[in-house]
C-alpha cells in the first residue's frame, strides 16, 4: 500500500500543478486581455469548474502524503502533504475574499477595482502554484531516491 499511497501523492500533485500552470501561463493572461467586464465572466465560469477539480486534487496529494509516510515512507513525505495542506488555509484567507468579490457582476464598472482583484489573484494563484509544483518535485525526487 505504501507504494501506492507515494504514487497517488505524485500523481495528484503533478495534476494540480499542471492546472495551475496552465491557468498561469495560459488561462489568466488571457482573462486580462479580455478587459475587466468579459474578465470578470470568464474568472466566474472558470472558477466554478476549476473549485471542483483543484481542491480535490488538492486533497488527494495531502491525503496520500500522510498515508505513506504514515505506512512507512520517510518524514519527507509528511512534508510534501503539510505543503499541499497548506493551499487551504491559503485560499481560505486569502483568496476566498478576492473569488468573492470577483463574483460581483457589479464589479464590471469598476475597470480598476476589478483588474486590481484580477492581478491580486494572479499572484495568490502563483504562489499556490509554486506551493504544488515544489510538493511535485519532492514527492518524484522521493520516488527516484528516497
Amino acid at each position: 500500500m505504501q507504494v501506492i499511497f507515494e504514487l497517488t501523492a505524485a500523481l495528484a500533485a503533478g495534476l494540480f500543478t499542471g492546472a495551475a500552470l496552465y491557468i498561469i501561463f495560459v488561462e489568466h493572461p488571457a482573462r486580462l486581455e479580455y478587459g475587466p467586464p468579459l474578465a470578470v465572466r470568464e474568472f466566474i465560469a472558470s472558477y466554478r469548474r476549476a473549485a471542483v477539480m483543484q481542491p480535490s486534487l488538492a486533497f488527494l496529494a495531502f491525503l496520500a502524503g500522510g498515508l505513506a509516510w504514515w505506512s512507512g515512507s520517510s518524514s519527507w513525505w509528511l512534508l510534501g502533504a503539510a505543503a499541499m495542506g497548506s493551499l487551504f488555509p491559503l485560499t481560505i484567507i486569502l483568496m476566498l475574499p478576492i473569488n468573492r468579490q470577483l463574483h460581483d457582476l457589479s464589479l464590471e464598472k469598476d475597470a480598476a477595482r476589478t483588474m486590481t482583484l484580477l492581478e491580486l489573484w494572479g499572484k495568490w494563484h502563483r504562489l499556490r502554484c509554486l506551493i504544488g509544483l515544489g510538493s511535485f518535485i519532492l514527492f518524484l525526487v522521493l520516488l527516484k531516491w528516497g
